[in-house]
């Protein structure tokens, strides 16, 4: 079986040469770049399990590049920043990432989140990878919503892991304490946050009425229900 490739985008090539050590000794493939455009160039030839990508970049915004990687690519994306305001952290997980690491960090606990969101992506891989539900059809392998009109919509990585629990618990409460269970992350008012923005584009990307939504129901105090009827291939 094919170890899991890791891709290591930041400037630093200290940074680079730890968190390539670290990995590698932990059974991972890995591939790193100091700068964007390599980073892009080798994704055309190559698809990562794991992207860790600094948001201080020499040659393109880092956040820029997160949104698209979460968008076009299948794989987890990892922040690793010196930013360590509240905001940047929330900014950082809007736009798609899946989890993101305060520099200065120990390898260790790199590791550790990779194999985190790796263990996360698993059940995903697993079970069905497609879902019906009130005339729409979720592909998770590719990470496309598409309508009864044919429509496609893409949606991140981030936003499937919510999604496909929405899916696999059709009419059935979902609790804050049971979601960060079940997807990870640190308790608290970070991940509410962010759980609150994926639910928001999710329901947007659904075109729910914001006021009054029909599929994603936010049941106050106790957490979420999904009420649409689902099917899976």
């Amino acid at each position: 079986m094919t170890a899991p490739l890791v891709t290591i985008l930041d400037d630093e090539p200290a940074i680079r040469e730890m968190l390539t050590e670290a990995l590698q000794e932990a059974g991972f493939r890995t591939m790193s770049f100091g700068r964007a455009t390599e980073f892009e160039a080798a994704l055309l030839q190559t698809s990562p399990d794991v992207c860790l990508v600094d948001l201080s970049l020499p040659d393109k915004d880092g956040l820029t590049l997160v949104h698209r990687l979460a968008l076009e690519q299948g794989a987890s994306v990892i922040i690793i920043s010196g930013r360590a305001q509240v905001q940047d952290r929330v900014t950082g997980l809007e736009l798609g990432a899946d989890d993101y690491i305060i520099k200065p960090f120990e390898p260790a606990e790199v590791v550790a989140r990779v194999r985190a969101r790796l263990r996360k992506n698993a059940p995903m891989e697993q079970a069905g990878e497609t879902a019906k539900f009130n005339g729409w059809t979720a592909h998770f392998d590719r990470y496309m919503l598409i309508d009864a009109s044919g429509e496609e919509t893409a949606f991140s990585h981030a936003e499937g892991e919510v999604l496909r629990l929405f899916l696999e618990r059709p009419k059935r409460l979902i609790s804050r304490a049971s979601m960060q269970e079940t997807l990870g992350g640190a308790a608290g008012e970070s991940f509410d946050r962010a759980m609150d923005v994926r639910i928001s584009r999710l329901r947007t990307k659904l075109r729910e009425d914001p006021k009054n939504p029909q599929l994603i129901k936010t049941i106050y105090g106790a957490g979420y229900i999904f009420l649409g009827d689902v099917s899976w291939s």
